[in-house]
């Protein structure tokens, strides 16, 4: 029997209670979210400074830090390991679970699994938590949530977010499919048949883009329903890629935790596995899972490409092969570029290669208090990691937007 079936007992799913504000002074809700979702959308945090009081303990024992924690408005105390204290500066509300949970390893070297969704059930019972929306949208809305309309989209959103379909019991799963044949995408064959794939599929991609207007020509007037069958292919080849990822963890002999569907958001539909075991090991396992599972897009976009390239000229296969390689395409340069404000897979692999988990939201702050005069004169190597970061991720955006704009100027011409 191997490492990885060991315990044939699933994991527990851990779940974490969340104090979410509602109005300036109308108290809170409690929201009850799954561990597996919580990782990709939860930004915990801490209560205005004010509303806290931070001391230590003196202790005669080395190397043993202790830390009482005050909620000066209700006068509770919660006593803190010198681990908690780390994880509670953390949750600044900008900050995700993931990255604090990264910024955990990188600190201690070490992950407990039941650290944070503990600690956060002590800080929610102390009313020293709330819950940051992680997107601008809901952001924008939790501000203007008064209206009616609002409100209801808000609540709209919040329903799609408890759409969770997921199993904790996929190890045996995931261990079936590396034996039987999904270890072959980790050998030296596999990354050599896929650079090939790619010159291939790059050669074809060039030769249909001469003939961009006659391709798209193909959709004649089922452009709408081209479009919608793009889109749901595109979004089960997500499955695809989060498949790898946790391949990836069986070739390394982790645990696969969780594997499901959800709304990223609250409304972007989308497959997600959990994949925080990987910490437990080396940065090259680390990185090799994530980049394997954006390859997906590589070989699949190559694929349609070449398909596209060998259909009847103007016809629907041919359009439908080319629009979803290119979005293939796009989404694998999405997924491995570090610099476009997005915390994809390259994001990660840049974080955890800068050892900077919280980099994007540490360079944006800096930026912040650099336009308004308030940063520090030094501009030592941190500073230099911020501010490449932005303009980088600043001109990778503006070009990005341009090339679909010019994208789809050439397909109408």
């Amino acid at each position: 029997m191997t490492e990885t079936e060991a315990s044939p007992t699933p994991p527990r799913r851990a779940k974490l209670e969340l104090l979410v504000r509602r109005d300036a002074d109308d108290g809170f809700d409690v929201r009850e979210i799954g561990s597996g979702t919580a990782f990709v959308r939860s930004r915990p945090q801490r209560v205005a400074s004010e509303s806290y009081e931070l001391a230590e303990v003196a202790s005669r024992m080395p190397g043993q830090r202790s830390f009482i924690l005050k909620n000066t408005t209700t006068d509770r105390f919660l006593l803190l390991t010198e681990p908690e204290k780390f994880l509670w500066e953390q949750m600044d509300g900008r900050t995700s679970l993931q990255e604090i949970a990264t910024a955990y390893v990188l600190r201690y070297g070490a992950f407990d699994f039941d650290i944070i969704p503990n600690l956060m059930r002590k800080l929610q019972g102390a009313q020293l938590l709330t819950l940051t929306p992680s997107s601008r949208l809901r952001q924008a809305l939790a501000r203007n949530r008064r209206q009616p309309v609002v409100k209801a989209i808000e609540l709209g959103l919040t329903a799609l977010e408890r759409i969770n379909i997921s199993s904790r019991n996929v190890q045996r799963l995931f261990t079936a499919l590396y034996r039987y044949g999904g270890f072959l995408l980790f050998t030296r064959g596999a990354v050599v048949a896929c650079a090939l794939l790619a010159i291939v599929g790059l050669a074809a991609g060039v030769k249909l883009w001469r003939e961009g207007g006659d391709i798209i020509a193909g959709f004649g007037g089922h452009a709408v329903r081209a479009v919608l069958m793009v889109k749901l292919l595109f979004i089960l080849t997500v499955a695809a890629h989060q498949i790898v990822h946790g391949l990836a963890l069986i070739h390394y002999r982790r645990r696969v935790r969780e594997f499901g569907f959800t709304f990223l958001h609250g409304f972007v539909p989308t497959f997600y596995v959990d994949v925080t075991d990987i910490f437990m090991t080396n940065r090259r396992a680390r990185v090799v899972t994530a980049v394997s599972g954006a390859v997906v897009h590589l070989v699949l976009g190559s694929l349609w490409f070449v398909v596209a390239r060998f259909s009847p000229l103007g016809s629907f296969t041919q359009a439908f092969a080319a629009a979803s390689g290119m979005i293939q395409w796009q989404a694998f340069v999405i997924a491995l570029y570090p610099f476009c404000f997005i915390e994809m897979d390259g994001y990660h692999v840049l974080a955890d290669v800068l050892g900077m988990p919280t980099l994007k939201q540490e360079a944006i702050g800096w930026v912040g208090r650099f336009l308004r005069g308030r940063a520090p004169r030094r501009f030592g190597r941190h500073e230099q990691v911020f501010a490449l970061y932005v303009v980088l991720s600043t001109i990778s955006v503006g070009l990005f937007i341009a090339f679909n704009i010019m994208l789809v100027s050439h397909a109408r011409s």
